[in-house]
């Protein structure tokens, strides 16, 4: 494997309940589940959600109102200007929480909450989701790498 890319983690998020916004936490224990205290936590292949805070601020207007888990990402990262996942990319946090990255965007079937408040939604063409590999703690100012096969 090869790092590609390294990121600084702007914001750990969390909420109780799927198709909102989720609220920051300073850190989270991410066990082989995804987020404790995570509506999405669970024995599939979305465990834990990333977005770029480049890609929103790219995406956004200056006065949009939009703030860390606005589109319910898990975890909202600032990258290497330019940098793109890939499927399987594996994310190596500085605390041993360990990620595979297993699919990029979703299908947005009906207009969640998320969409009605913020007006459009950026996970379609820009979220991470990922599995967990090695559980771990993250928290603000993390720093992870990714590395590629």
């Amino acid at each position: 494997m090869r790092k590609v890319a390294q990121a600084l983690v702007a914001s750990v998020n969390i909420s109780d309940r799927k198709g909102e916004k989720k609220i920051p936490v300073t850190e989270c224990f991410v066990d082989q589940n995804g987020l404790e205290c995570d509506a999405h936590r669970g024995g599939w292949h979305r465990q834990v959600s990333l977005l770029d805070l480049n890609r929103i601020i790219e995406f956004c207007s200056v006065d949009s109102g939009i703030s860390f888990g606005s589109f319910a990402e898990n975890i909202t990262f600032l990258s290497d200007a330019g940098f793109n996942f890939e499927k399987g990319d594996v994310i190596k946090f500085d605390s041993g929480l360990i990620l595979e990255v297993t699919q990029l965007g979703k299908i947005c079937h009906d207009r969640c909450n998320i969409y009605e408040q913020v007006g459009r939604c950026i996970m379609p063409e820009f979220g991470v989701f990922a599995r967990v590999k090695n559980p771990g703690r993250v928290r603000t100012g993390d720093h992870f790498r990714v590395n590629r096969a």
